[in-house]
């Protein structure tokens, strides 16, 4: 006997209720417990009759009966039991359900009002921290980290969108080697140069001197190899890296005059990170800088020495010991007492973790680093530290260009100031030529810096992190296809024809609830809307921009299908024409929500 109890129609998504029925009927219907895991309910597919499919082949091993029948027989027991259910039919293995119009109105009207549509309704109390950027202060920020840093603040909005207290740091590579390259270099070849001396930022001016010592590094070692020396001999034996050395270690001993030398071009890069931050849109709520955390790293290091933890090679160097557990050794103190990254990592782990006492500790890193984050969690388990399992690696795919990959050291970096400005210029030869807008005037320079930007962001965050990537500036600014200005583009022509209609969306009667006039383009498009919460908060739990951005073009384009099929302002039906501006202004709502999380402002205007 079919229940002859009802679920109300209330703020819960059609689907839960659909999945919670389903498990019900399969309890009483087969007297088992069934594992739920199994079960998938998800959009039916185009061409058939239905709005949400059940997968009845799972189901078969405790029904005991054909596919039909068992989905006959479910399909049943869930249309006494969910009132939103108007029908349903069966193909083969597939239990397709019919969804009333009563449920569609009332689900616009419930969400059309709700500035946060999507996210959960509840904070959680779990804390995310979630480090990004961790730029080195001897080159600008270059496309590598362009999709770092956008990755991280797109990651960050959802997670925030989840309900979840998100901090956002970054950990900036502040000495080293690496930093002494470009403070030896200028020294001898900058004849005191300052950024305003020579009119470029400051970062653009310590990077040259980066890729400088590079050139005359790799000209010392060719003569030393070509007097008879093994190029790895060569490459440790040559002046001018031992130099860079010396300069490391006198700054790690506190020399003045390399301290000042550092302090002076690490501001000049600064100022010049704070420009590139600024035009792309990243903000930090804490900035760590390694010089302030690896002396913490080396106490700690010390200790787990006295420990017994770590062992000290007879040159001086101290090294932890994976072996037995399928790795290797690494390096923690170099044999003359500097320090090396995992070092400063262990630090600011330990310092990030009592500052904030997070649930969670995500690090943005791209996947070269996977190796170091195994070692990273694993010596801090060993040194006593239960939370280590809590860090988490957002590892990333690099990104290259149509001509190859980067190199930072030889120069051949695409720079992200020089990228933006690219973008931006033929965004503005483009919005020129299309005439919409008047040339020269502020409103043309704002618009192309909005587009030039949106091209770059999406075409970046539309790939999966884990993805290796191509970047292509002539693709991703294409009007038509999966790009940043299709979708503005989209947004602006539902803002045009709302202007057109004169709909004020402070000031609208909803859908009448009883309404049922819908036509297949408009429940399509509904239902779209209606996943947006789902896809969110996958999006959050998989750490994956990538799923907002490709359900934002798909939304986009069933918009465009829409418009192009249904006649909106010059319907001549009153409550029809009311309905579809409603909707279209929904619309407009989530792809403006849906691109701010990934840091994509879209114009009303285009």
């Amino acid at each position: 006997m079919l229940p002859l109890h009802s679920h109300l129609m209330d703020s819960e998504m059609i689907i839960d209720k659909l999945f919670t029925a389903v498990v019900e009927a399969i309890n009483v219907l087969y007297k088992s417990d069934f594992d739920t895991k199994q079960l998938q309910i998800q959009p039916t597919r185009q061409g058939i009759k239905g709005d949400f499919t059940l997968v009845v082949f799972p189901i078969l091993k405790v029904s005991h009966l054909k596919p039909v029948d068992t989905a006959q027989q479910i399909g049943e027991y869930v249309i006494a039991d969910v009132l939103e259910v108007e029908s349903f039919n069966v193909v083969n293995g597939f239990l397709n359900f019919c969804i009333k119009s009563s449920y569609w109105v009332k689900f616009i009207n419930d969400n059309f009002y709700n500035k946060e549509y999507g996210c959960a309704e509840k904070k959680s109390a779990e804390r995310v921290v979630i480090e990004f950027s961790s730029p080195n202060t001897n080159k600008p920020l270059h496309l590598g980290h362009v999709r770092n840093n956008l990755i991280g603040v797109a990651v960050a909005n959802l997670l925030r969108c989840a309900g979840k207290d998100v901090v956002k740091v970054n950990l900036v590579n502040d000495r080293g080697i690496h930093i002494c390259k470009s403070m030896l270099a200028w020294q001898k070849w900058g004849n005191g140069i300052t950024p305003e001396a020579a009119n470029i930022k400051g970062d653009h001016l310590v990077g040259d001197y980066y890729v400088e010592f590079d050139k005359h590094y790799k000209s010392e070692i060719k003569q030393l190899v070509d007097g008879g020396m093994s190029e790895d001999e060569a490459k440790d034996k040559a002046r001018l890296i031992n130099e860079a050395r010396e300069m490391l270690k006198q700054w790690e001993d506190g020399n003045k005059a390399v301290i000042d030398l550092w302090r002076t071009m690490n501001e000049w890069v600064y100022k010049g990170f704070d420009v590139t931050y600024k035009r792309l849109g990243v903000v930090f709520d804490k900035v760590y800088y390694e010089s302030q955390t690896y002396l913490l790293g080396k106490e700690i290091v010390a200790d787990a020495l006295a420990k017994g933890f770590v062992q000290k090679d007879p040159d001086g160097s101290v090294w932890i010991d994976f072996t037995d557990e399928g790795l290797d050794r690494k390096l923690l103190l170099r044999k003359d007492g500097t320090s090396v990254y995992i070092t400063q990592d262990i630090g600011t782990a330990i310092l990030r973790h009592d500052e904030f006492m997070p649930d969670k500790m995500i690090y943005v890193v791209g996947n070269e680093q996977i190796y170091h984050f195994d070692v990273l969690k694993l010596t801090l388990k060993r040194f006593g530290y239960d939370w280590a399992d809590s860090i988490y690696h957002l590892s990333y795919g690099m990104v290259e260009l149509t001509t190859g990959k980067m190199k930072s050291r030889e120069g051949t970096v695409v720079d992200a100031d020089d990228l933006m400005d690219e973008m931006l210029g033929v965004a503005a030869g483009i919005i020129k030529e299309q005439g919409k807008v008047e040339a020269g005037t502020d409103e043309a320079d704002k618009l192309a810096d909005m587009v030039g930007l949106a091209a770059l962001k999406y075409f970046i965050l539309k790939v999966d992190p884990k993805k290796q990537m191509v970047f292509n500036p002539a693709d991703s600014i294409d009007f038509n296809g999966n790009t940043g200005p299709f979708i503005q583009y989209t947004h602006a022509r539902i803002c045009s024809l709302l202007l057109k209609a004169g709909f004020d969306k402070y000031n609208v009667n909803l859908v009448d609830d009883s309404f049922t006039a819908f036509n297949d383009y408009e429940v399509a498009l509904i239902k779209q809307l209606h996943d947006y919460p789902t896809v969110l908060q996958k999006a959050a739990d998989d750490f994956s921009p990538a799923q907002i951005a490709n359900y934002i073009y798909e939304l986009a384009k069933f918009y465009n299908r829409f418009y192009q099929e249904v006649n909106v302002t010059k319907e001549e039906n009153d409550e029809l024409k009311q309905m579809r501006l409603l909707l279209s202004c929904f619309v407009a709502s989530v792809i403006k929500n849906g691109m701010a999380i990934l840091g994509i402002e879209v114009p009303e205007k285009m």
